[in-house]
């Protein structure tokens, strides 16, 4: 049907549903009559009869530089020849298109037709030239060009400007042979040289000038004098069950000539997996040498790495493969061996090396913090010299040995219906590899005293604010001895009322502890009884002695016993009288050279209750809850 024909039917329909609406609403039967439209509504009616179609979306570019190719000879200080520029239309209509900046353009056609560019004013430099085109799709524009060369001392420079476009790329002929060429905002891809000249190819990188500098080659007599270098090898040699791991850090050092290679003698049998460094080009292994290429010959120095594996006997008496440079006139270096799993070197029968610490070999050795490393440091001389190292290597069976416990920790306990809480901590240690012991005291605590193997000390300060103690070293095994590490303070809670909660936090220490127990002395005019399920792990148990002997041995004396008058203190001890002494040169006025630490000795006195605990982690803070009651029966008395 014709739009218009679908139209008037549409009006037609509209206006009966309308007159048969009014009909119905004023009860009047017409067979006829008229409805009046404004002229929106009619405007409305005929756009839902005939819908516009929407236009489309505009490009988000008008149009684009796709990729400019300059192909130029240079003679004298001139460089002439032509660009191309690939240009992509995508708007309809004409569009304007700037032309690289800098370029002086003698002529310019467009798909072979000469064309004239539109200049372009700006408020500031020179004004830049544009090409008006109207043709959708894609273009080849040829501007014939002329670019200075300036020379800058003794050297000549190119600039191609590449403006926007995202590929660039650049021929340059030049009419001399013998020079040097540095591309700079781009890579060389071809260099050809003939009897009239050479010729350069570069890619840009799209975003900045393409610049081509080129000066007069210089001989370098280095090239024709005979390769002198020296070497230095530092290798670690890793003792594995199944197969043996060797890392060496190689330095070349050239005295004479220029190093293009350098060809290291490797041990029989060794799989090289890996050779880096960043002059390396390419490395290859042939007959138990390892070839290394660099990327330009060396006239300094160099360092590479290299790794590799070789299969040896697990035990017994082994000959360490080591790594040569026998070109170099002066080796030197170190090497190191580590027994990898459980086990130790009995003996060592080196030739052409010497002991030395592992710390003075580089960082390749010095990082190793095996128990069982070695170190020697080669003896200067050539890469040919004799060097043998022959060592006795014994295996263990592997167990499990913990390098520090606490087997058993011993807590006592007097606190004060004001708030004052005295805590004796004692710990039976087993270490054979920790330095130190920290501890954690609760945030109110005051440390009084602390002593090791009872013998008084001053702990350190770790940047937390907590507390170092150094440890003794044992043997490993079962049957190694234990130490005791004790550790006094005071701390502060609310003062008790007729009745309350009361809550006690013990030191936290950086080791695990097997089992604990607690004797806690409290006031006598008051009733303790534990918090249920809010004591953590300890529990009311029978008192028993300390099952650690070192805790036995290392007892205090019990403070029940009768105290002596301060004018009858027993002053047997060597420790106790210098103490005296030093105590009454203090009364006279002058002070003691020292201030020795003193250790606590806790007051056992009052009713108690015994606690038991198993199995506390490292840096947990023991505590325990109880419910405190004035107790009136005893208060009567």
């Amino acid at each position: 049907m014709h739009p218009a024909s679908r139209f008037a039917l549409f009006l037609l329909v509209f206006f009966s549903l309308g007159v048969a609406s009014t009909s119905a609403q004023s009860a009047v039967s017409t067979a006829d009559g008229w409805v009046v439209l404004s002229v929106g509504e009619y405007t409305t009616l005929k756009r839902s009869a005939f819908p516009a179609e929407p236009e489309p979306a505009a490009p988000p570019v008008e149009a684009t530089l796709s990729r400019i190719d300059y192909n130029l000879k240079v003679d004298g200080d001139l460089a002439t020849g032509e660009a191309r520029l690939t240009v992509d239309v995508i708007k309809n209509g004409w569009v304007r298109i700037g032309m690289p900046d800098g370029l002086i353009v003698r002529d310019a056609q467009l798909d072979g037709r000469p064309v004239n560019l539109a200049m372009r004013t700006r408020d500031k430099g020179p004004g830049c030239a544009d090409l008006l085109l109207s043709k959708t799709g894609r273009s080849i524009v040829t501007l014939k060009i002329v670019a200075p060369v300036t020379t800058v001392a003794g050297t000549d420079i190119l600039h191609l400007p590449v403006s926007n476009s995202a590929v660039s790329h650049a021929a340059i002929e030049l009419t001399r042979n013998g020079v040097d060429v540095r591309i700079t905002g781009g890579l060389l891809l071809e260099h050809l040289e003939n009897a009239n000249g050479s010729r350069w190819v570069a890619n840009g990188k799209g975003g900045e000038p393409l610049t081509f500098a080129w000066r007069r080659k210089v001989d370098d007599v280095r090239a024709n004098q005979p390769l002198r270098l020296r070497g230095s090898i530092t290798q670690l040699v890793g003792l594995g069950e199944d197969a043996t791991q060797i890392n060496a850090e190689v330095q070349v050092e050239v005295v004479q000539g220029l190093a293009n290679e350098v060809r290291v003698r490797l041990p029989e049998n060794l799989t090289v997996n890996q050779v880096s460094g960043a002059m390396v080009a390419d490395w290859d292994v042939a007959a138990n040498e390892l070839k290394v290429s660099f990327i330009e010959p060396v006239q300094k120095s160099s360092r590479f790495t290299l790794s590799g594996e070789l299969r040896m006997a697990r035990d017994g008496k082994l000959t360490i493969p080591l790594i040569r440079l026998p070109s170099a006139e002066r080796e030197t270096g170190g090497v190191g061996i580590e027994v990898l799993g459980a086990g130790e070197i009995k003996e060592r029968q080196p030739v052409g090396l010497d002991d030395a610490e592992a710390g003075e070999l580089g960082q390749l050795i010095s990082s190793r913090q095996s128990p069982s490393l070695i170190a020697f440091r080669l003896q200067p001389a050539d890469g040919k010299s004799e060097r043998t190292l022959s060592l006795n290597v014994k295996r263990y069976t592997p167990q499990a040995v913990l390098t520090a416990n606490i087997e058993e920790a011993e807590y006592n306990t007097l606190i004060s219906a004001d708030g004052k809480m005295l805590v004796q901590s004692r710990f039976a240690v087993r270490n054979n590899q920790r330095n130190f012991l920290k501890l954690t005291l609760p945030a109110t605590a005051v440390l009084w005293s602390a002593s090791v193997g009872g013998r008084p000390i001053r702990p350190g300060r770790a940047p937390d604010g907590s507390f170092l103690l150094p440890l003794e070293k044992t043997r490993s095994g079962d049957d190694a001895p234990a130490f005791v590490v004790e550790v006094s303070y005071l701390d502060r809670t609310a003062s008790w009322t007729d009745k309350g909660r009361a809550r006690v936090s013990l030191v936290a220490v950086d080791l695990p502890i097997s089992k604990s127990h607690l004797l806690l002395h409290h006031p006598p005019l008051f009733r303790l009884t534990p918090a249920p399920g809010a004591s953590g792990s300890f529990r009311v148990a029978t008192h028993t002695p300390p099952e650690s002997a070192a805790l036995r041995s290392d007892a205090p004396p019990s403070s029940t016993e009768p105290q002596r008058p301060d004018d009858e203190i027993s002053v047997d001890h060597p420790e106790t009288k210098e103490l005296v002494a030093k105590l009454r040169d203090t009364s006279r006025g002058s002070r003691p050279a020292r201030n020795r630490p003193l250790r606590v000795i806790f007051p056992h006195f009052g009713p108690s209750i015994f606690f038991v605990s198993e199995l506390t982690d490292e840096n947990q803070t023991p505590a325990i809850e109880f419910d405190f009651q004035r107790d009136r029966k005893r208060g009567d008395r």
